[in-house]
C-alpha cells in the first residue's frame, strides 16, 4: 500500500481517538456537574420514561420543609410500597400492605350511609361503586364539607390496581390489622341534603342514619376493645353528627374546628382539623398575578351579618366599605358568585378571613389557592396541619381587639411592603398544594395530609392504650388463680 492511501486511514484514526476522548471526557463532566448542567425536570424525565413508565401527579412536589411520614417515607417520584408488574403492555399497581405506615380497616357499611345519599343505585349484595365509576359529589356549598367523600375514595383506590396513588395508606381486609378503623359515614351530606323533614317523616333521615351508626357501632367488637378510641368519624359539617357526636366522642373526629364542640368531646389531642374543599377555581402558579397586578388591597365578599363571634364582620364592613382600595361587599354563591369571589380574591393583595357563625370558613382555603395572603381574624381558629406548616410565613394574623380600632388594619396591611408580601405569595405557590383534594390522590395533596395528621393521633392513641394496659396482664393472672 502506497504513503498516500495510508494518510487517509491514519487521519481518521486520530479523529476517532480524539472524537472518542472528548465525549468520554464530556460525560464525566456532566456526571459529576449535572445538577447545575441538567434541569432536574429534564434527568427526571429521562429516568422515568426510560422504564415506559411516566407518573403524572396533578399538584407540585411536597415542599422539602415538609416531614415525611416517620419509619417508612415516600418519595418524591414513587413509593417504597408501589410494585409494578408488566404484563405485555399493561402496568398494574398493587400496594403492599405490609409496607404501609396506615393501615386501615374500613366497615363495610350499607350504601344508605355513603353513596346512596348521593343517589348511587347499587346492586343487591353490593357495598361500593366500581373506582372507574364514582358518584359525583355535588357542588356549590355542598362540596367545601366533602371530606368524608374524598378519604372513602381513597381507601377504595388503595385496593385498586388501576389506579396510581400514594402507598403510605392501605385499606385492609382484617380489623385486627389495621391502625385505625374507618368509619364511613357521610355525615356533612347527611346533613345537608336529609336534616329535613319530608312528605310523611316524623324522623330526617339524617337524625335516623345517626341512630343507626351508633346502635352499629356500639355492637361492635372493635368498638368496644379500646371504646372507639382508634376508629375515625368525619363530621366536618359544624352541624353534622349534632345529636349523637357526645355518644360518639371517644372516637377521632376530622372536624372543620371546635367551634361548636365541648372540650371533652373534641379537641386537639384527639381529633384532626382538616381544609374545607376550596370552591373557587385554582390558580396556576405561572399565571399568578404579582403585587403591582392585584390593584385591590383588601378583599372580602360574603355574609356580613353574623352572630356570635361573627359580629366582628359588621363592624369591619363599616370600618372598610369606603375605602378605595377596599373590596368589602355582601356576597353569595347565587349566580356568579363563585366566579366572581375567584376573580376577585387572584386580582388581590390581601383577603380577610373573619370569624363567622364558626371560628373558621372555607374563605381562607379559597384565599390560598387564589395566591392571596389571607388575613386570619379570628381568636379561636385551629389550623389544618399546623403541626408541619408555619402559617405565618403566608398570613398575616390579626387580633379581633386589634382589627375593630380605626385606622389599625388598613395601617398594618399597608405597611407590609412588596418584597415582603412576595416573599408570602411565593410560599403560598408552595404550599397551595397541600390543600387540594383529588381523586385518586397525591403525594403532599390534603387527603394525603389527613392521613399523615391520622397516623400522628393513632401513634398517640396506641402510646395511651399501652400505658393503660402495663397491670391488666397482672389483674388477669391473679383472676386465673
Amino acid at each position: 500500500m502506497s504513503e498516500k492511501s495510508k494518510l487517509p486511514s491514519r487521519l481518521l484514526f486520530y479523529l476517532f481517538s480524539v472524537s472518542m476522548f472528548l465525549l468520554i471526557l464530556s460525560s464525566i463532566f456532566l456526571l459529576q456537574f449535572g445538577s447545575t448542567s441538567i434541569p432536574s425536570l429534564v434527568l427526571t424525565q429521562i429516568l422515568v420514561n426510560s422504564t415506559s413508565v411516566y407518573f403524572s401527579p396533578s399538584v407540585q412536589s411536597e415542599p422539602s420543609k415538609l416531614p415525611s411520614i416517620p419509619s417508612k417515607p415516600i418519595t418524591e417520584v414513587d413509593c417504597p410500597s408501589l410494585k409494578m408488574v408488566a404484563s405485555g403492555q399493561d402496568r398494574k399497581k398493587i400496594c403492599d400492605s405490609s409496607e404501609a405506615v396506615l393501615r386501615v380497616y374500613m366497615y363495610d357499611l350499607p350504601p344508605e350511609f355513603h353513596f346512596g345519599l348521593l343517589g348511587w343505585k347499587w346492586k343487591e349484595n353490593q357495598t361500593w361503586p366500581g373506582v372507574d365509576n364514582i358518584p359525583p359529589y355535588p357542588g356549590g356549598l355542598n362540596l367545601q364539607h366533602s371530606i368524608e367523600y374524598w378519604l372513602t375514595l381513597d381507601l377504595l383506590a388503595s385496593n385498586s390496581e388501576s389506579l396510581i396513588r400514594p402507598c403510605s395508606v392501605v385499606r385492609v381486609q382484617n380489623s385486627s390489622q389495621a391502625d385505625v378503623i374507618f368509619v364511613p359515614f357521610f355525615s356533612s351530606l347527611s346533613y345537608n341534603r336529609f336534616s329535613k323533614l319530608r312528605g310523611k317523616e316524623k324522623i330526617s333521615l339524617n337524625l335516623m342514619l345517626q341512630n343507626k351508626l351508633v346502635q352499629f357501632l356500639m355492637a361492635r367488637d372493635e368498638w368496644k376493645q379500646f371504646k372507639g378510641k382508634d376508629h375515625l368519624i368525619i363530621a366536618h359539617h359544624p352541624n353534622s353528627m349534632l345529636k349523637v357526636r357526645k355518644k360518639l366522642g371517644s372516637a377521632m373526629f376530622v372536624l372543620a374546628d371546635f367551634g361548636r364542640y365541648h372540650t371533652e368531646t373534641a379537641n386537639l389531642e384527639k381529633d384532626i382539623i382538616a381544609p374545607y374543599k376550596h370552591v373557587v377555581r385554582t390558580t396556576p402558579s405561572e399565571q399568578s398575578a404579582q403585587f403591582n397586578q392585584r390593584p385591590t388591597l383588601v378583599y372580602f365578599q360574603g355574609a356580613i351579618y353574623r352572630k356570635a363571634g361573627g359580629a366582628i364582620r359588621q363592624e369591619l364592613y363599616y370600618l372598610l366599605k369606603d375605602e378605595n382600595d377596599v373590596h368589602f361587599t355582601f356576597g353569595s354563591v347565587q349566580g356568579h358568585g363563585i366566579n366572581s369571589a375567584g376573580k376577585g380574591m387572584a386580582s388581590s393583595k390581601f383577603c380577610l378571613n373573619i370569624a363567622g357563625d364558626t371560628p373558621s370558613s372555607n374563605r381562607l382555603f379559597d384565599a390560598i389557592v387564589s395566591h392571596c395572603v389571607p388575613v386570619i381574624i379570628s381568636d379561636n381558629i385551629e389550623l389544618p396541619f399546623e403541626d408541619v406548616l408555619d402559617y405565618s410565613e403566608f398570613c398575616v394574623f390579626v387580633r379581633a381587639s386589634d382589627a375593630v380600632k380605626k385606622g389599625y388594619l388598613l395601617n398594618l396591611l399597608r405597611g407590609i411592603k412588596r418584597d415582603k408580601w412576595t416573599k408570602m405569595w411565593e410560599r403560598l405557590k408552595e404550599i397551595s398544594p397541600h390543600f387540594e383534594y383529588q381523586y385518586p390522590s397525591q403525594s403532599g395533596d390534603a387527603v394525603d395530609m389527613i392521613w399523615r395528621s391520622v397516623y400522628h393521633k393513632t401513634s398517640l392513641v396506641r402510646l395511651n392504650i399501652n400505658r393503660k394496659n402495663r397491670y391488666h396482664q397482672a389483674e388477669a393472672f391473679l383472676k386465673g388463680n
